[in-house]
């Protein structure tokens, strides 16, 4: 997905920008970059690959090349960013985070106009970035031309621009799938997809932005170019899952939430006088661990972490490009805790089960290791459809969902037409869904957290979240 991070400041912001950027790495691993604005040298940029190190080790030179009271950064989960323009807007540096379902749609249209063409990337892409910003040229003003690249594109972008007199423009994405988040401290303002990002360097909350938000900031003050719409759809998947736990989304702690979700889940199985044989709770790790505190809170079943993953060189399972490695990968980091395994029943609580091929290898491992039996918990309910929006869910396709592969199995296409019940897991399609996936991943059992269970975990009013992955709803 990735994420971004800039500071308008009154003294040299480059360090604090660089950590603020940093604060995103789990956001994605293919590309990190950085931009600053000197008033004696200008705009520069500084991107580098990510895929094989973090974003520290590649920027850590960074400060003998580059200076700036102004800086944005950007970590991308798609194109190399932030981008350096010049256009009839003036000179800026760009980031965006989010998606473009209709890139060669839009790319078409701008080469049919007089002069047109892109920079072109392996395999003939051109990068999102530099789409949006020939979208945005094509109007008179930043703020006309944001607008109109949002409503042109069909999917997300939240943009983050740093114009050549070291100001900011920070736009949220049209219906706010995605937040950002304005902080202040004594000598200026930091914009970040992350509030904890900027906490930590000293600035206070501001304010969050509403959808389609559209501000200036110097570092004397922000002034709204164009105020929030009311429509808002912010991506639920981000307290599940996306979001750091230290962070906060519309007042709603990650953390906090993940612990409600959790003691919601066991409140469900003790109704089904499930939890009575279990002897420990843990979570899958990282982001499922939260999720079992809070069921093993609820339960009053021991919380332990009966496996350990080794991450200080392996910190992301998918950080390798093949499938095959990235399997192999996950499966080296995890190191059992023989005594907390061997002729236990254990209960795992996972953030999502999305392919379920890791998770299926994790189960493995476990019963290799002497489990006497592992349920499984999934956090959120089935994904039975691909995110079209953000791409959290790394699918290229429905069916590589296994709800999806699995309704097939069961039903035929016919199954499509009855989603809703396989997704409710009280109707027959809803347990045949969680026996025939359970049997195929060796779970001795399997629930899903309901949809009505994850909207009174987050706690905002259900119309303002967006749930599209799981009931198709736009």
């Amino acid at each position: 997905m990735g994420g971004f991070f800039g500071i308008a400041s009154r003294k040299d912001c480059l360090l604090d920008t660089f950590f603020g950027t940093d604060y995103h790495s789990h956001l994605g691993t293919r590309r990190g970059g950085l931009a600053a604005y000197d008033p004696e040298i200008g705009l520069q940029r500084k991107i580098h690959s990510i895929e094989n190190a973090p974003f520290r080790t590649k920027f850590e030179h960074v400060f003998q090349e580059m200076q700036g009271t102004s800086a944005i950064g950007c970590i991308s989960d798609t194109d190399p960013q932030p981008l350096l323009v010049r256009s009839r807007l003036g000179n800026y540096a760009i980031c965006i985070i989010g998606v473009i379902n209709n890139a060669n749609e839009l790319i078409e249209s701008c080469l049919d106009k007089e002069g047109g063409y892109f920079d072109a990337m392996t395999g003939g892409r051109v990068n999102s970035t530099q789409l949006f910003s020939a979208l945005m040229s094509q109007k008179n003003d930043f703020t006309e031309g944001i607008r109109y690249a949002q409503e042109q594109i069909d999917g997300t972008a939240s943009v983050l621009i740093l114009k050549d007199d070291g100001s900011l423009i920070a736009a949220r994405d049209k219906v706010g799938r995605l937040p950002v988040c304005i902080g202040r401290n004594e000598d200026g303002y930091a914009v970040s997809f992350e509030s904890f990002a900027y906490q930590k360097l000293g600035f206070e909350d501001e304010r969050e932005l509403g959808p389609g938000e559209i501000v200036h900031i110097t570092p004397e003050k922000m002034t709204v170019l164009l105020p929030a719409g009311r429509k808002k759809r912010i991506c639920s998947f981000l307290w599940s899952y996306y979001g750091y736990p230290t962070s906060s989304y519309e007042g709603v702690n990650v953390e906090t939430m993940r612990y409600r979700n959790g003691e919601l889940m066991a409140e469900q199985d003790e109704k089904n006088g499930f939890t009575d044989h279990i002897d420990y709770v843990g979570g899958v790790p990282d982001s499922g661990t939260p999720h079992a505190i809070g069921y093993a809170n609820k339960s009053g079943k021991k919380f332990a972490r009966a496996f350990i993953k080794y991450t200080p060189t392996w910190a992301r399972s998918f950080m390798p490009q093949s499938q095959q490695d990235r399997d192999r990968v996950a499966k080296m980091k995890q190191i059992p805790v023989h005594e907390l395994i061997q002729g236990k029943d254990l209960l795992f609580v996972d953030d999502s089960i999305v392919r379920g091929t890791q998770l299926k290898e994790t189960v493995e491992f476990l019963y290799d290791n002497g489990a006497k039996s592992v349920h499984m918990r999934s956090a959120c309910p089935p994904i039975l459809f691909g995110c079209k929006y953000l791409n959290f869910s790394r699918a290229t396709s429905d069916m590589e969902l296994i709800a999806r592969r699995v309704i097939l199995e069961l039903e035929g296409e016919e199954g499509f037409s009855h989603l809703d019940e396989y997704s409710d897991g009280t109707t027959e399609r809803g347990r045949n869904l969680r026996r025939a996936i359970a049997n195929k991943l060796q779970f001795a059992s399997l629930d899903f957290q309901s949809l009505d269970g994850v909207v009174r975990a987050i706690g905002l009013d259900p119309c303002d979240l967006c749930t599209y992955c799981w009931n198709g709803k736009e």
